[in-house]
């Protein structure tokens, strides 16, 4: 444990860590958000659950304004939505170093406006911290740093049962302002099926651009590729015509053996019996 590790944590978050498992040790109580079967199948993967991770950052927004006619990225807006996030991301990750832990499942991001202000946003990273049962290296992620995956159990499992294992969870945001359409342009389209051109360009690009940064992630962790993309579109309640576009997967890295594990598997027929 270093002070660069622990300097951002709440002293209460470091006096809950200490009551959980690190690795290799069975004092102490586990905790995490997986669910029965996410749980069956961590440690069918040979890995043990250690605790639930939890990373917070309230962030002031700055202020940036977009020309009225004018398809544009709010760059203000789109460094502040990633900075939040990286911070929050970061201290989930510090807490998983205090485990002990190889990499962290199920992480979500969640995001919400503080009722007091409308330019302060919270955001929340939340995981389940793991470790390999046997101790066995190579599992951490970019850095020696554990993994970050937004990987359910049961997909966690798959990954590495098909010989890939995960290095980061990363993500791309983009902030963009679509611009207004002309009073005498939104008149002449009325009683007329037209594409929007102008919207359909600023949608495209925004999308674009917060791909490509998740790209460049995965790139500058030296993965193979990037499971599980998901496109979040949202306003934040932001004025209008203002939206943010979030791109966001897990980077994985093929391991030594995947050909010859990817081969050997089976489909399996499964029958949920969930209501």
């Amino acid at each position: 444990m270093t002070d660069d590790t622990t300097e951002q944590l709440a002293p209460h978050a470091i006096e809950r860590l200490k009551g959980l498992r690190s690795q290799g040790s069975h004092e102490g109580i586990f905790t995490s958000d997986l669910s029965v079967n996410e749980f069956v199948m961590v440690r069918k993967a040979n890995f043990e659950p250690l605790g639930l991770v939890v990373g917070s950052c309230i962030y002031h927004m700055g202020i940036q304004y977009g020309n009225w006619n004018q398809n544009m990225e709010m760059d203000v807006l789109s460094q502040a939505m990633y900075q939040a996030r990286e911070l929050a991301m970061s201290r989930m990750e510090q807490e998983a170093i205090l485990l002990q832990a190889d990499g962290i499942v199920g992480v979500r991001l969640e995001v919400k406006r503080m009722e007091w202000d409308q330019d302060i946003l919270e955001f929340m990273a939340i995981g389940t911290a793991i470790a390999h049962r046997s101790g066995a290296s190579g599992f951490k992620g970019v850095g020696g740093k554990p993994f970050t995956s937004d990987l359910s159990g049961q997909d966690f499992w798959m990954l590495l049962q098909a010989g890939y294992r995960p290095m980061e969870m990363v993500m791309g945001s983009c902030v963009y302002h679509v611009a207004h359409q002309s009073f005498l342009k939104s008149m002449g389209n009325i009683g007329r099926n037209t594409e929007m051109e102008q919207f359909t360009q600023a949608m495209y690009d925004a999308r674009e651009l917060a791909m490509e940064r998740m790209q460049h992630e995965a790139q500058e962790a030296q993965a193979d590729g990037i499971t599980g993309v998901q496109l979040h579109e949202g306003s934040h309640n932001w004025k209008p015509h203002i939206i943010e576009f979030f791109a966001v997967g897990t980077a994985v890295k093929a391991m030594d053996n995947a050909d010859a594990l990817v081969d050997a598997l089976r489909p399996q027929l499964v029958i949920p019996v969930n209501d």
